[in-house]
């Protein structure tokens, strides 16, 4: 098997990190975003268990890729990120059965997370097997970036701790706002905004059809009648 240069390995486990975020830039996997970010030991279990199944999941897809029909690759894709989140699920409710409790349905939804499916059908069907799972691991680790500040701004400001351990005075009001999850997405905005600020090749550029056309007001000739 032929070796990874150092410097594409640094690029597959980096860069989704901050240029090519799969949240902050895609806007993918939004909802755990919004639901598990309350608390940073639940949001902190949430990411090993994405993290691990996308590793997982792009290295066992990769492995098989020339074995699996076209016409069934989603089918069979699902099958095995399906098959990793139920062990992870049973791994939860076994060893940190509280937090499992508390992610409830999350768990179970990675199953259908964008970021798993589609590094599952842009790389994992394309790439070597080692590739894939540091494309999956680099990308697990750009969802945890975003999950992790997300979670650190709305415990600590909203709660007042930290890993439940009490970080603001007791004189400090709890901010119920930003223990709703429409507070998650005010604080990835603001990161977007911010990434995109020092990043300007992150900003799109303007397709607006119309504004390269010019409308002229429409006039209306009146015809002069003779007398």
């Amino acid at each position: 098997m032929k070796a990874i240069p150092a410097k594409e390995t640094r690029k597959l486990l980096f860069t989704p990190i901050i240029e090519n975020n799969p949240i902050a830039l895609q806007i993918l996997g939004i909802c755990s975003a919004l639901a598990v970010t309350v608390k940073m030991d639940v949001t902190l279990i949430m990411c090993i268990a994405l993290t691990s199944v996308i590793t997982l999941s792009n290295f066992f897809i990769s492995l098989i890729r020339h074995y699996i029909p076209d016409s069934i690759r989603i089918i069979v894709q699902m099958t095995i990120i399906s098959s990793l989140v139920i062990i992870v699920d049973e791994l939860l409710k076994a060893y940190a059965y509280e937090a499992s409790k508390e992610l409830s349905v999350f768990v179970g939804l990675i199953i259908t997370n964008c970021i798993v499916m589609g590094r599952a059908e842009a790389y994992a069907m394309k790439n070597p097997p080692i590739k894939s799972m540091l494309d999956g691991f680099g990308n697990g680790l750009g969802y945890s970036f975003v999950l992790l500040v997300v979670a650190t701004v709305r415990e600590i400001f909203g709660n007042g701790t930290f890993f439940g351990v009490q970080v603001m005075p007791d004189s400090y009001q709890v901010n119920n706002f930003l223990l709703l999850p429409p507070s998650s997405f005010i604080i990835i905005g603001i990161m977007i905004w911010v990434i995109r600020s020092f990043s300007k090749s992150q900003v799109e550029e303007d397709e607006n059809p119309l504004k390269a056309h010019t409308f002229k007001p429409l006039t209306v000739k009146k015809e002069v009648q003779s007398g």
